[in-house]
């Protein structure tokens, strides 16, 4: 019999190659608590729960403290045999806690990456129950951080250059100002590129109206307009979609299954963002991807500012039930290093899933 025998967290932090910049925040490093989950046979799990003030809430200490004291004893010397068990042992960790996502989603992670490594299989193929095929290759947009025009339409010929063909275009820090710079970038990409944009909350309604429908206007080739009101107001949302033409997106309007019920019920958002440290677990954020899909609304897959081992994560959940768009899982591109050795990696705008068990993770990565 298989037992999770320690649950353990370690803090992570990772400089960044470039600044992360929105309307929400600024970076230089992804801040994270890595857990490790070891069971009775000596396997080791992994997740991570990322530190995103301004959205989630949750801090390194917070997430520390949730899975220290409450979500660690809920799962420590339960039976991870099978998917029976698996489903279980998590539902114990959700109970354990009222909110607290991103420690959840950690912890959930790391059950899932040890019943895989037992199945000999990949996290994909545990959360996948149709008769696809997992994919073991991804393609992810990348953020332009927001800034002035110059340095954006500058930024964003690099990243073409260096493969990426779908480019999410920070926006919601000026609304003066927002239209020249989304210009600006398509002047120097050309029509070809993809170009979304994401407000983060940036906007008033009537803001987010008159900057929409500039674009519009405008004429720029943009694909859709990423939470333009502030993640409280669905309503607010609704009455921004009712009045433009692009298509809008939620995101932190969107944590979990009741959020994305009432986003149908007031015909919110034409597409939905969905991400583990949000929603808490990968089971429901496949479970998320199916009841948009069914709602007939467009998906894609995020991230927050997380290193290889959530996004690696994320990706499983993708590989096994696929978006309709090109989703979002740049954010460990950003950082300067991996903190583990093994699990994804990116070329261009590729991201390779590991040819082994699990994620694929084999151990804390060295560092000089």
């Amino acid at each position: 019999m298989t037992t999770v025998a320690r649950v353990a967290t370690t803090v992570s932090s990772v400089p960044l190659h470039t600044p992360f910049v929105t309307a929400l925040r600024r970076t230089e490093t992804t801040d994270t608590v890595v857990v490790t989950v070891t069971d009775s046979d000596g396997r080791t799990g992994w997740g991570e729960a990322p530190q995103v003030w301004q959205v989630t809430g949750e801090s390194l200490a917070s997430a520390t403290a949730c899975i220290e004291s409450m979500l660690a004893p809920a799962a420590t010397g339960r039976r991870l045999d099978d998917r029976d068990d698996l489903r279980s042992a998590t539902a114990a960790v959700q109970r354990a806690v009222a909110r607290n996502f991103g420690a959840k989603a950690a912890l959930d992670a790391a059950l899932h990456d040890l019943v895989a490594q037992a199945e000999g299989t990949s996290v994909a193929a545990v959360l996948a129950t149709g008769a696809g095929g997992i994919r073991d290759v991804l393609t992810t947009d990348v953020t332009l951080s927001a800034g002035a025009a110059d340095a954006l339409a500058d930024t964003a010929r690099a990243r073409v250059a260096e493969g990426f063909r779908t480019l999410k275009m920070k926006v919601g820090t000026d609304a003066s100002t927002d239209v020249s710079r989304v210009a600006a970038v398509r002047a120097a990409v050309g029509p070809e590129v993809a170009l979304r944009l994401d407000a983060n909350q940036g906007w008033s309604r009537d803001e987010a109206v008159q900057v929409i429908r500039a674009l519009e206007d405008a004429d720029l080739g943009v694909e859709f307009v990423e939470q333009p009101v502030v993640a409280d107001d669905v309503e607010g949302l609704a009455w921004v979609r009712e009045r433009v033409g692009l298509p809008v997106m939620a995101d932190e309007s969107c944590y979990g299954p009741f959020d994305l019920e009432r986003i149908i019920r007031l015909g919110a958002a034409d597409l939905v963002n969905i991400k583990l440290a949000k929603c808490g677990s990968l089971t429901a954020g496949r479970d998320m991807l199916r009841r948009a899909h069914d709602a007939g609304l467009r998906t894609i897959v995020g991230s927050m500012m997380e290193s290889h081992i959530g996004v690696g994560a994320a990706a499983a959940l993708v590989a096994a039930e696929p978006t309709t768009e090109v989703s979002d899982l740049d954010a460990a591109w950003w950082s300067l290093r991996s903190p583990v050795r093994g699990g994804i990696s990116y070329s261009g705008n590729q991201i390779q899933l590991p040819d082994a068990d699990g994620l694929g993770i084999t151990g804390f990565a060295d560092i000089a």
